[in-house]
């Protein structure tokens, strides 16, 4: 316990930092915006010159005044902890801005660092506040997914930021927003997301030793009937990585084009066949 909680807390401090140091050196320097808090501090540093590290403080502070009680107390103290720490940064690094004559250069390198920095701070089980309060709220009770709950929340503020940094710049930071995104996507996901297949088909004994064959992959029958034809029917469940899913659906479409096929996302897989290897 006590090592995680070192590793968690070190995974807040280099995260915190590099989300930080990200604000000042990509996003202030070119005036690109941002999501949820941290573009509401950038909008007022624009309009009234407010340091974002303060802003920071107070608008979060008093955001986890009213949401903490939809998250789990380790969640809340490090989210305190990240609260202050990310304001630390933002002050000790609030003379790092680098201006890039390419807009696009900057809000790449923005949602790249972003998207790392936040990541980290995530992974630990914490959260940036803000809009990263009401993404964990949508996630545990709605079901929604982490990283694009963000993006959602995130778009309610940039958008009524196009009126201060311009429509251009608009553009960017939402391009921003989409690659930090994805790279918060990879880090909590992992690269290689795993996808559930449900196949029923007349022809499933065929198809359920394609895939078996093909792709070295087991599969679970189910057993169902039609509830209105009152038949019964076989039904294939099979998880598989993202990049052998096309080649699935193309041999069952090949074998049963009439096939009912349904795909779902799948977050996390352990056992047989993906952490450690089939035996025979």
């Amino acid at each position: 316990m006590k090592k995680q909680l070192v590793f968690n807390i070190f995974k807040i401090v280099i995260g915190s930092f590099i989300f930080a140091l990200s604000v000042n050196m990509f996003a202030l320097s070119n005036k690109l915006g941002e999501g949820g808090v941290t573009g509401t501090t950038m909008v007022l540093f624009y309009l009234f010159g407010l340091a974002p590290a303060l802003t920071n403080l107070i608008l979060n502070g008093i955001l986890m005044i009213i949401g903490y009680k939809f998250l789990d107390k380790s969640t809340i103290y490090y989210t305190i902890l990240t609260i202050g720490l990310i304001s630390l940064f933002l002050r000790l690094t609030h003379n790092t801005g680098m201006h890039l004559e390419h807009p696009l250069v900057a809000s790449v390198a923005a949602g790249i660092s972003m998207g790392v920095g936040i990541g980290l701070i995530m992974n630990s089980g914490s959260t940036t506040a803000g809009s990263a309060i009401l993404a964990k709220i949508a996630n545990k009770y709605l079901g929604w997914n982490t990283s694009y709950a963000l993006l959602f929340f995130d778009l309610i503020v940039v958008i009524p930021s196009g009126f201060v940094i311009g429509f251009e710049n608009m553009i960017f930071t939402v391009i921003s927003l989409y690659i930090s995104t994805k790279v918060l996507d990879l880090i909590l996901e992992g690269a290689n997301v795993k996808k559930s297949i449900m196949i029923i088909s007349e022809k499933h004994e065929i198809i359920a030793n394609m895939v078996e064959k093909k792709l070295d992959r087991g599969i679970t029958v189910l057993h169902g009937h039609g509830h209105y034809t009152k038949q019964e029917k076989q039904i294939l469940y099979v998880v598989v990585s993202r990049q052998q899913l096309r080649e699935v659906t193309n041999f069952v479409r090949e074998i049963d084009d009439k096939a009912f096929v349904i795909i779902n996302d799948v977050k996390s897989v352990e056992g047989e066949g993906f952490t450690h290897k089939l035996t025979h």
